[in-house]
């Protein structure tokens, strides 16, 4: 009973798979197609494969300009504009300046999820080749320069006055407290208090001058906030206070001690007619 058979089979062990396993669930709504020749493509880098698929999967009329996928995804600017010109570069998109008819220019972005350069596998025997479909090429005018107005300068203070200037820095120094995207540094503090004097000394109140500086702050990330204040300290200068003339109050009635009657004067003395230290008319 103890003798062991040697020509026993062994126990089969559990396959253990390798590579990937997929687990597909049949898609009924809300999926875009994505096609391999994008999924899989061997010279674009990964952040222009998935803004790509981003990009395709987005509604007609949706905005993909630079600053809008910056806000959506994590990947900064040179990023993202360097994922953008790798997909114009292999025919995923093309991008052309217009001009509306308010005379705004804007860009008008095409996304292909096929383009033209890309030639499906095919099987079976060798054919010969077919030219590829080449998209005619519009000849676009180049668009004129935009004439552009020159900034107006900052605002500056018509007096030296050493008070307003301590107030104004004070008041951009604390801006974080009502937003913490107003966090100036000191350089961004010195270079604009002289246009917050310029506002105290038109006779507008420090809290006035925070809430027009604070209120109606866009919600995305303020990547210049200082050039934002700048602009409002600018734009928004209340006029100067208009002078108000001093009215000149006149001396007040004295009673003359020589022959008392009644003469104005700044102080108690004698009159015109009884003083003797006035010279006589010739």
């Amino acid at each position: 009973m103890d003798t062991q058979n040697p020509s026993a089979p062994p126990c089969a062990q559990p396959r253990i798979p390798r590579g990937i396993t997929h687990i597909n669930v049949r898609h009924t709504a809300r999926y875009t197609v994505i096609g391999n020749h994008l999924a899989q493509h061997r010279e674009l880098t990964l952040t222009a494969i998935g803004l790509a698929a981003h990009i395709q999967s987005l509604p007609a009329g949706a905005r993909v300009d630079i600053k809008t996928l910056t806000a959506r995804f994590p990947e900064g600017e040179t990023r993202i504009a360097a994922a953008l010109r790798e997909l114009e570069a292999h025919g995923y998109l093309s991008r052309r300046r217009e001009r509306l008819p308010s005379g705004r220019v804007v860009t008008h972005t095409v996304s292909y999820n096929q383009p033209a350069r890309i030639s499906e596998p095919r099987l079976g025997p060798r054919k010969e080749p077919v030219p590829t479909p080449v998209r005619p090429v519009v000849q676009i005018p180049p668009t004129p320069p935009v004439e552009s107005r020159p900034k107006p300068p900052h605002p500056e203070p018509r007096t030296h006055d050493l008070a307003h200037h301590r107030t104004a820095a004070a008041l951009l120094a604390s801006l974080h407290r009502d937003d913490p995207r107003l966090l100036l540094p000191e350089r961004d503090v010195h270079r604009l208090a002289p246009a917050v004097t310029a506002w105290l000394e038109r006779g507008t109140a420090p809290e006035a001058v925070r809430r027009t500086l604070t209120a109606g702050l866009p919600r995305e990330p303020l990547r210049h906030p200082t050039a934002l204040l700048a602009h409002r300290l600018t734009e928004l200068l209340p006029p100067p206070v208009p002078v108000t003339p001093v009215a000149v109050r006149p001396h007040p009635l004295q009673n003359c001690e020589g022959c008392d009657r009644a003469f104005r004067a700044p102080e108690p003395g004698r009159c015109r007619d009884c003083r003797s230290d006035l010279p006589e008319a010739a």
